[in-house]
């Protein structure tokens, strides 16, 4: 150990009499730069600004990683070495920092927080990856520069984050591009040249997440398929009344109802086209368009082609009805604490990354909550968690995220059992540690149906992510190919 760190200082010193040609004015500047991850966000937003979906993920990833390596680093790593700073005598006071650290040297945490941001993002993207590496290691190599930490404190902190970006698979898998094959391949649809028959409803309210507000959706639109029936749900409209004209309308002319706008709002028209036996084109145009994903579509310009081309599928609808009405959801169904936990990472994951804003979630909705109690098939039972996807979802636990099929004819239930001894402290130490699979709390099977004879203390459920009143008997059920979806040929690339 004394010849390592004797090596390290002997290091130190030679990088402290160096000085870099090209390099020397710049990386003081951008170790300044990435002080409190100031640059890492500002790359984070800058990705999800202009590197589409992808961009997002990675942005995303990288986010959550640093966090997680500034808090092994900063918090824990630092206080258990307690290794001083180097002396600066050998660096020349024109690179030092103006403000020097106050805290212990080992690790360092830019390095951990660079490495993490650059790993996490090349998880998602190699490509954007190699685009932020470099900078990742000037940011390293800064830190010797400038004489805040000997190399060894920085070899180390690149190791940390890297390990901390690697671990985030364990719980938000790497996403993987699968095309959803339609059930049957190919069904017969109207092409409509120009959208001519189209009828489609744009919900202004809905999460923008084509980057554009509704009125230029809208423009968009009617740009791409000029003799479509461009219709803006206002605040004074009900959305409802807006989709059955406008389908009734589509019916008579022998078109299309489309529908732009979240995952709630697709359901509303999926029940509505469903009914009147009508094809549905799909413009993603809400925050995160999970359906329209699922099915290979990213843009309002992939719909309009398969519009005027005739390109569809068939895909599944999931049913929930109870003692007083059927609802229809194209993505997921939910009782327990699962849409309360929906809800709140979904209102830190922009600040914090996707799956440390789940963990934070997780946490706190664990705290408050308490399980509700129900009758499954005529038993009793004390559940945290009832989910059921339209559909096979990956992964598996308490995070499912995406879809390969949406025309297998099963449902995706997953129970988390809240009866058993320390469920609580069982349920988020299963979740923390990545075996959430393998926890004896947690059961997932792929149902055609599910019987719940009692609601109990469950006085609400979540359809797609709308939370609505419901009591007495639930039964859920699959509806076989129950909706015709225009599909581009070829999915969109993510």
């Amino acid at each position: 150990m004394a010849t390592l760190d004797t090596m390290d200082r002997a290091l130190f010193d030679r990088v402290a009499r160096a000085r870099l040609p090209g390099l020397h004015p710049w990386l003081p500047r951008l170790s300044r730069a990435a002080d409190h991850g100031v640059l890492w966000q500002a790359s984070a937003a800058a990705l999800a600004a202009f590197g589409g979906r992808t961009g997002r993920r990675a942005a995303l990833r990288g986010v959550g990683s640093l966090a997680l390596a500034s808090a092994v680093a900063n918090v824990a790593a630092k206080h258990l070495t307690r290794r001083p700073r180097p002396l600066l005598e050998q660096v020349p006071l024109a690179r030092q920092l103006v403000r020097q650290p106050f805290t212990t040297s080992f690790p360092s945490g830019h390095s951990a927080s660079a490495a993490a941001f650059a790993v996490g993002v090349a998880l998602e993207s190699p490509l954007l990856g190699a685009v932020v590496a470099p900078v990742a290691g000037a940011v390293a190599l800064s830190r010797v520069y400038v004489g805040a930490h000997y190399p060894g404190d920085v070899l180390a902190g690149v190791a940390l984050g890297a390990g901390a970006a690697a671990l985030t698979l364990r719980w938000w898998p790497r996403h993987v591009a699968a095309t959803v094959p339609a059930a049957p391949p190919r069904v017969a649809v109207p092409a409509l040249p120009g959208g001519t028959g189209l009828c489609v409803v744009v919900n202004t309210g809905s999460g923008g997440g084509n980057g554009d507000g509704p009125d230029l959706t809208a423009a968009e639109l009617s740009s791409l398929l000029p003799g479509a029936d461009v219709r803006l749900f206002g605040p004074d409209d009900d959305l409802a009344e807006l989709l059955e004209s406008a389908a009734d309308d589509a019916a008579g002319r022998g078109g299309a109802l489309g529908v732009c706008g979240g995952d709630g709002t697709v359901n509303l028209a999926a029940s509505v086209a469903a009914a009147r036996g009508l094809p549905l084109a799909v413009f993603p145009g809400g925050t995160l368009n999970h359906f329209a994903v699922d099915l290979g579509i990213n843009s309002l310009r992939a719909t309009a082609e398969a519009v005027e081309g005739g390109h569809a599928c068939a895909v599944d609808l999931g049913l929930a009805a109870d003692d007083d009405r059927q609802r229809v959801f194209v993505n997921t169904f939910s009782l327990g604490v699962y849409p309360e936990l929906v809800s709140l990472r979904e209102k830190l994951e922009g600040r914090i990354g996707k799956w440390p804003a789940l963990a934070v979630s997780v946490l706190r909705v664990l705290a408050t909550a308490e399980p509700v109690e129900v009758e499954v098939s005529g038993v009793p039972r004390r559940l945290w968690l009832l989910f059921a996807g339209n559909g096979s979802y990956d992964p598996p636990g308490f995070a499912p995220t995406r879809r390969a099929g949406l025309a297998d004819g099963k449902l995706d239930i997953r129970t988390v059992d809240g009866s058993s001894p320390f469920a609580r402290t069982r349920l988020a130490g299963a979740f923390l540690s990545g075996t959430m699979g393998r926890s004896r709390v947690y059961r997932a099977a792929r149902l055609s149906g599910l019987e719940v004879t009692s609601l109990g203390s469950a006085r609400r459920i979540s359809v797609d992510g709308e939370s609505v009143p419901a009591h007495g008997r639930l039964r859920l059920a699959k509806a076989r190919a129950g909706l015709t979806v225009y599909r581009p040929a070829e999915p969109d690339p993510a």
